[in-house]
């Protein structure tokens, strides 16, 4: 997430007018170099008259000139980081709706403990097996298309069928049915990594709730709402360099399906 990841170099002095360029978000901005030579940076968006580290160019969507940690320097780790960025992201948006959507429709129903209540009329590690297998085949095809771009794009299981010239992350064609990529595309990739960057964000208050609390997002919204000033991350635990207050763990450390013992211990947020 080297892209997404905060702020600024040396800073030096800017100088002169900023002036807008279409092929990068950010301004512009003229800045005299130690030996006099005129030298053009990027404004970094998250820090208005803030300048952005050099390797962020501002081409790609969602760039604010954000990396403190120059995690982004080396530009083949930037674009694996970038394509790890959209795959947790997108699983994060998936993953946020749909567990909005089954707390609305089954309140009763803790999200947390959702899979291990189902009643399946097939052993589980058959399930697990085949979504092994096919999801190890879906990933080496995108590791593969990353590494050399498109030379996965035809079907090797019915010739002729083939994706039409793409970016990676962006395939488009029958992973675009609505044609999305027809329009604005740069203006939707822009909405789309800012979503998916919430959504990541909100899968970790989801799942921090969850084991606090022992309900899920939408009933801890409720209780706050009922009581703002008593039900709030503070009111569950707090850490100053004097004080702990540890919230403890209202998630069982283990839970049991179709007479398979599994592991859900917390996460070590506390401590």
């Amino acid at each position: 997430m080297a892209a997404m990841i905060a702020s600024m170099v040396a800073r030096p002095v800017v100088t002169m007018r900023s002036a807008p360029r279409k092929a990068m978000q950010g301004k512009a901005l003229k800045a005299s170099a130690s030996n006099g030579a005129s030298v053009v940076m990027r404004e970094a968006l998250w820090r208005p008259g803030s300048i952005a580290p050099k390797h962020l160019d501002g081409k790609l969507a969602g760039d604010f000139g954000f990396d403190p940690l120059n995690l982004g320097v080396d530009k083949d780790a930037l674009a694996w980081y970038r394509e790890a960025e959209l795959q947790n992201g997108r699983w994060a948006m998936a993953a946020v709706f749909g567990i909005l959507v089954q707390e609305v429709v089954k309140p009763d129903v803790f999200f947390y403990e959702a899979a291990a209540k189902a009643d399946l009329p097939f052993p589980i590690l058959g399930v697990v097996a085949a979504q092994f297998l096919m999801m190890h085949y879906v990933e080496i095809r995108r590791w593969r298309d990353f590494q050399k771009p498109g030379c996965v794009d035809e079907d090797p299981l019915f010739p002729g069928n083939k994706l039409p010239s793409h970016e990676v992350g962006y395939p488009g064609g029958v992973f675009d049915p609505m044609g999305f990529s027809k329009g604005n595309l740069e203006e939707l990739k822009l909405k789309e990594i800012k979503n998916a960057r919430l959504a990541m964000l909100a899968f970790v208050g989801f799942i921090v709730q969850a084991q606090t609390t022992g309900q899920g997002p939408i009933a801890c919204w409720k209780a706050h709402l009922a009581s703002p000033m008593t039900t709030t991350l503070v009111s569950r635990g707090l850490v100053t360099p004097t004080t702990v207050i540890s919230p403890g763990c209202a998630i069982a450390p283990f839970t049991e399906f179709q007479g398979i013992t599994i592991p859900t211990p917390c996460l070590p947020l506390w401590p």
